[in-house]
């Protein structure tokens, strides 16, 4: 079920959002050992059955990789940039869809942006921002 966030909730979920973003990050990284693995590990010399073997590995990786995004936006956060570790939260502002911008690193939620732009035009969070959900 969809739900926007306020920054209150936001905040109180970036343990487990932190979490699962680097449960991502953790099968990327080994996606790409296993891609790098199948095309540097295969010569003239290897058996068709290596090379099937090193396949089926990385078809098994790519499946968690996949599973674990969607894990993460299972919690109601979009993964804006992943090599950034950019995500954000749905929230509303008066009456208009905006976007709670988290960045990977950072202890809080402190930015908003509009729906239709991003990370370059984020905005801080006033201190008491009651027009945010």
């Amino acid at each position: 079920m969809f739900e926007y966030y306020t920054v209150a909730r936001a905040n109180a979920a970036l343990p487990i959002i932190n979490k699962k973003y680097m449960h991502v990050m953790k099968c990327r990284s080994a996606v790409m050992r296993a891609e790098q693995d199948l095309q540097m590990g295969i010569t003239p010399a290897s058996k068709l059955e290596e090379y099937a073997t090193k396949k089926q590995r990385l078809n098994s990786l790519l499946t968690e990789f996949y599973a674990a995004i969607e894990n993460l936006e299972k919690e109601g956060v979009v993964i804006k940039g992943l090599d950034d570790g950019l995500l954000d939260f749905p929230s509303r502002r008066f009456d208009d869809d905006v976007w709670l911008c988290w960045k990977y690193g950072e202890t809080e939620v402190k930015f908003w942006h509009e729906k239709d732009s991003g990370f370059g035009n984020r905005k801080p969070l006033a201190v008491s921002d009651e027009s945010l959900v």
